[in-house]
């Protein structure tokens, strides 16, 4: 048993003792039960003999004195104290054998405890040892009293030359020192190491020791992630330093497209109002629409990278969404009658008539949607669509067309950039494939999500749905649509096309009417021989041969025929035929609520949406020829803004920098009469527009004089371009190629603007 107990890490002592206990229980013991019969035999036998040797004696002593009780109480009397003096020996004798036993338990455990916390050393030596943080231990006066293998290696010297010295490694560079609220100090390290620069992780904190208070500093080498770091910081501002570098040069380039391409535009507008031969004519408008692709090509590759260079800024304004959907119809219905296809919209009246959201995004999302649709369909048509969607506050946009579909590949790679659905080098339709990347990129910027739901052949439909909140303050908005109640009249659509036809019936059932949808004038005359119809709605090119039906069911209130602006020269022989209205499409809500209103109105029929041919004079609006000063440096531009102000009636000044600018409106305000109108280009050489309209608007807050307006040309169409404009004191951001009716529309603004009203 004593080589068991003797186990690694026992100190001397407990072993000597582990020994001589050892020896003890070596020697061969008598048990409990022979001890026991062994002492009753001694004593029996003592008592015995004492008795008896007593009796003996004093039989034969021939004494007085002698009395036999007498001496057999002293026998008695002596064999208890012999009996008790042993009882009291083995007592004894069993108290040391326990005491014993407990000794040689005790030094057992002792043993074990020892064993186990040699064995605990050696693992927690190994574990530090064997890991790869650096690990040193230094008392008061800096000395190492404890350096693992790793900080060896890292020092270069062997751990008995590092022990009691005040050893400390180069540092070549010093981070921050940050210390919590328990004295731990942590601090990155840039160090000098035997096997060069180390960055060094290090958290140092207080122990205590035999020694005293100690602080042990323990480090990781995080060098490859700092160079990682430094490599991706590096990369970083590369990308950064690219980004900017890029947008710069989408800048330049942009200012340098749309400079000649404003002046391209230009004249090809004014080129189509002089007298030209149809060969001419066509050619002209070749090169117009020319132009329109690459200004649209500009547009989407700016919108592009601004998007991915993280550039890409929602406005939160009121809007009406009706407005918004009627409009975009609108400008895209001449392209889409001129395919001889449908394009319609339907707007939910349970919709706010003012929502909070971002329109120009929302214009600019519908308009491509919409714009793909038309494109890509040749029979049928398209349909825009503004819902409430399923959760409160969400609104649903759609656009529907019976174009020729998408297959479930096409579908995962339209919206990747440079996409198109018609691949390959016979590909029918142009573009740069941007744009539905970009509609994406802002719908999910608004938090909303795209998709499509098409098949080959059956048309496509582009819907998502984003939330938009309702315009709390609409004191300033429109007056909102009321939708009628035309609750039981029943109204007869006859229209070969299912597209405008479908939208109108859904509007009239929101509105409480009862319609009847028909393709042909066959089915449309045996339909009106009852005599319970109010309204009827004539596509135009069944009107004709609704004439004899109209005579056979002469009890109708309202007939009413749809027509293209295109088909305005046959009013009167439609009049002639019957109809008592028309509605021009697309059609509005709030034409066709006011058609079914009337009584009969042909000749007071009007169309809220429709464009009245009518000359550049005309339009001029302000009603006085204006006095304008116009800054541009670039002589064809120049020339365009002569020429166009000269049409409308209007007086041009041309300058070629901001200082004669600012020198000419001085002029004329100090010698009359002053100038109504400036047109400031941005960029010019020696005194940019910018410095001339602040030189301007000093020039007026420093006399009281009144405020010119002043209107920014600039090909640069960035956000930052049109603060700086507003800053710097201009009222309207033109950004170039400026459209002609868009100037037109800007001089019948004149008096707004010269009351500071500010516009984009």
């Amino acid at each position: 048993m004593a080589h068991e107990l003797r186990k690694p890490g026992t100190s001397g002592v407990v072993n000597d003792m582990i020994r001589r206990l050892s020896e003890i229980e070596l020697r061969p013991l008598p048990s409990h039960a022979s001890l026991v019969l062994f002492s009753r035999a001694v004593m029996t036998t003592l008592a015995v003999l004492s008795a008896g040797l007593g009796f003996l004696t004093g039989v034969r002593l021939k004494a007085d004195t002698y009395d036999p009780h007498t001496f057999a109480i002293g026998a008695a009397a002596l064999f208890c104290a012999a009996s008790t003096v042993i009882a009291f020996l083995l007592y004894r004798r069993r108290l040391a054998k326990d005491r014993y036993r407990a000794l040689q338990a005790r030094c057992e455990q002792i043993a074990d405890e020892n064993w186990e916390l040699r064995e605990a050393q050696e693992r927690a030596r190994g574990f530090l040892e064997a890991q790869g943080d650096v690990i040193v231990r230094r008392d008061a006066d800096g000395h190492i009293t404890y350096a693992n293998d790793a900080f060896c290696a890292l020092a270069g010297r062997m751990r008995d030359a590092l022990i009691g010295s005040d050893f400390a490694l180069a540092v070549l560079t010093q981070g921050e020192t940050t210390v919590h609220a328990d004295g731990t100090r942590m601090h990155d390290q840039q160090v000098d190491g035997a096997t060069g620069a180390r960055w060094i992780a290090w958290r140092e904190v207080p122990v205590r020791s035999e020694r005293g208070t100690e602080v042990q500093s323990v480090g990781r080498d995080v060098t490859d992630r700092v160079e990682a770091e430094h490599a991706l910081a590096e990369a970083r501002n590369q990308a950064e330093a690219a980004s900017r570098a890029k947008s710069r040069f989408l800048a330049v380039v942009s200012h340098e497209i749309r400079t000649p391409l404003n002046g391209i535009l230009g004249m090809t507008d004014l080129l189509t109002d002089t007298s030209l031969t149809p060969e001419q004519t066509t050619y002209v408008r070749a090169a117009r629409a020319s132009g329109e692709m690459l200004l649209s090509l500009i547009e989407e590759i700016l919108d592009f990278s601004k998007i991915e260079a993280g550039h890409l800024d929602l406005e939160a304004r009121a809007f009406a969404p009706a407005e918004l959907c009627e409009q975009i119809v609108e400008l895209l219905a001449p392209r889409a009658q001129a395919k001889g296809i449908e394009i319609a919209a339907y707007v939910d009246e349970r919709l706010p008539a003012q929502l909070v959201g971002d329109a120009t995004r929302l214009r600019q999302v519908l308009l491509n949607l919409a714009g793909n649709a038309v494109k890509f369909t040749e029979h049928g048509g398209v349909a825009l669509m503004i819902e409430p969607a399923l959760k409160p506050g969400d609104v649903s946009f759609r656009v529907r067309d019976t174009g020729i579909g998408l297959s479930a590949q096409d579908q995962e790679r339209i919206f990747r950039e440079f996409e198109q659905a018609d691949i390959g080098i016979n590909r029918k339709h142009g573009g740069t494939g941007l744009g539905l990347a970009i509609c994406e990129r802002i719908v999910e910027r608004m938090g909303g999500r795209i998709s499509v739901e098409s098949a080959p052949g059956h048309g496509a439909t582009f819907g998502f749905t984003v939330a938009l909140a309702t315009a709390s303050n609409t004191a300033d908005a429109p007056p909102a649509f009321v939708a009628p109640d035309f609750t039981g009249g029943t109204i007869l659509i006859v229209s070969a096309g299912a597209i405008e036809a479908e939208l109108i019936a859904q509007r009239l059932t929101r509105w409480g009417a009862k319609p009847c949808v028909v393709p042909s004038v066959e089915v449309a005359a045996s339909v009106l021989a009852e005599p319970q119809w109010r309204a009827v709605l004539v596509d135009y090119p069944l009107a004709k041969a609704m004439a004899d039906v109209f005579r056979r069911s002469a009890s109708i209130e309202h007939r009413i025929v749809l027509i293209a602006p295109s088909e305005r020269h046959d009013l009167a022989m439609l009049q002639q035929a019957g109809f008592s209205g028309y509605l021009v499409k697309p059609v509005r809500a709030a034409s066709l609520a006011a058609q079914l209103r009337a009584g009969d109105g042909f000749e007071a029929s009007t169309e809220s949406a429709e464009v009245q041919p009518t000359s550049d004079a005309a339009t001029a609006s302000s009603g006085r020829s204006l006095k304008v000063l116009v800054a541009e440096d670039n002589e064809i531009n120049a020339l365009l803004a002569r020429v166009l102000l000269t049409r409308l009636g209007h007086q041009p000044t041309i300058v070629g920098d901001g200082d004669a600018a600012v020198a000419h409106w001085q002029d004329a305000r100090t010698n009359g009469p002053p100038f109504d109108l400036v047109l400031m280009d941005v960029h010019m050489p020696r005194v940019d527009g910018l410095t001339a309209a602040r030189r301007i608007r000093a020039a007026e807050a420093a006399t009281s004089a009144p405020r010119v307006p002043i209107v920014a040309l600039t090909a640069n169409v960035s956000s930052e371009d049109r603060d700086a404009c507003r800053k710097a004191g201009m009222d309207v951001f033109l950004a170039k190629p400026v459209e002609r009716e868009r100037f037109i529309e800007l001089i019948a603004t004149l008096p707004g603007l010269a009351a500071g009203v500010l516009a984009a």
